[in-house]
């Protein structure tokens, strides 16, 4: 998340309440009561940020979005009960900003959790499910940037002297907005090169040569401008770990796509043309089987038992290969965020 600047507090920290609603002797007793509002909300946003960046788990980071969204509710109704002061514009203009804020919650960052479902099914849906988030995270910075116009607006033309301070939770909030975009970046190069991968396995499981064949095709042509475009990548604070490993990930890809695909195909065809000879042995009369027929069939069935143990021994060094990269992947997306997003 990127919205939150430094904390404002105000000098005098009186807050005054009645029997009916919260009233207010000067205007920097109202500040202190709207600045102190606003930091409930910047606490649990940045729980919220914390749970997206170290969990795996949806349900906990849906969860803490809830916990937010509360929280948000929670200030409205304190600030709507609460009188104004020196009318209510200014109380109006802090509503609207957290009535954003609900709004974003309840339904663009709700429509995003739904987004993730289905983001892995396509590069476009991934695509979309990235700026979606980038687009609701850039509709709170900017109801934030009018916020704190206002604010400022508001204690000028009361002369109060207001305390500005670049808080440690101002600084992690920039911070994660920072390597939140670094690691985006990355991981759409990588998932568009990927994705290429995954239709190569479905085309394998279904033994279809000519869907293989143009996805492998695919892949190796994705991987290696994918290669190229992580040349270009700047680097977050000289971090190389993700750069590094998505190079790493193009290459298997490279050596999968060019080199091993084509084994399994070849026994993919041989075993296509094994299956005509022995269905159209087994059609023949024994009688009417001639001695070629039956060379022609003990030949195939050497070639296909020898092809059959590379076959096992190809999609066997693939499966590993792939499990090691990926886990190597995950392990480095995950050291990469606690390392430079803290979890505090």
């Amino acid at each position: 998340m990127n919205f939150l600047k430094p904390l404002l507090t105000v000098f005098i920290l009186l807050i005054a309440y009645s029997s009916h609603s919260q009233s207010f002797k000067n205007a920097s007793e109202y500040l202190d009561f709207i600045a102190t509002e606003q930091e409930s909300v910047t606490k649990n946003m940045w729980k919220y940020t914390k749970a997206i960046a170290h969990s795996k788990n949806d349900r906990t980071i849906n969860a803490k979005r809830n916990v937010l969204l509360k929280t948000v509710e929670k200030a409205i109704a304190k600030i709507e009960n609460a009188d104004g002061y020196d009318g209510e514009n200014y109380k109006n203009q802090v509503l609207t900003y957290m009535r954003l804020n609900e709004s974003l919650l309840n339904q663009d960052y709700a429509k995003i959790i739904d987004m993730k479902e289905v983001a892995e099914q396509s590069y476009d849906a991934m695509e979309a499910y990235v700026l979606a988030r980038e687009l609701a995270d850039q509709k709170m910075e900017d109801a934030y940037n009018e916020y704190d116009t206002n604010f400022r607006l508001f204690a000028a033309k009361h002369n109060i002297s207001i305390v500005e301070s670049e808080t440690d939770l101002g600084n992690k909030m920039k911070i994660s907005n920072q390597v939140f975009n670094h690691y985006n970046e990355l991981y759409l190069i990588y998932f568009k090169v990927s994705i290429n991968e995954m239709y190569l396995i479905d085309a394998l499981s279904k033994n279809d040569v000519g869907a293989i064949q143009q996805n492998a095709n695919a892949l190796s042509q994705t991987a290696k401008e994918g290669l190229e475009i992580l040349k270009t990548v700047e680097l977050y604070k000289n971090d190389k770990s993700i750069a590094e490993v998505t190079k790493d990930a193009f290459e298997f890809f490279i050596d999968e796509a060019d080199n091993q695909v084509p084994q399994l195909t070849e026994f993919l065809i041989l075993n296509e043309d094994f299956e005509t000879i022995r269905n159209t042995l087994e059609k023949t009369p024994e009688r009417k089987r001639t001695k070629e027929q039956i060379d022609t069939y003990n030949k195939k069935v050497k070639d296909i038992n020898k092809a059959v143990d590379n076959y096992n021994k190809v999609n066997t060094k693939l499966n590993k290969d792939r499990q090691n990269i990926i886990n190597k992947l995950n392990t480095t997306n995950e050291n990469f965020l606690a390392k430079h997003i803290p979890n505090d």
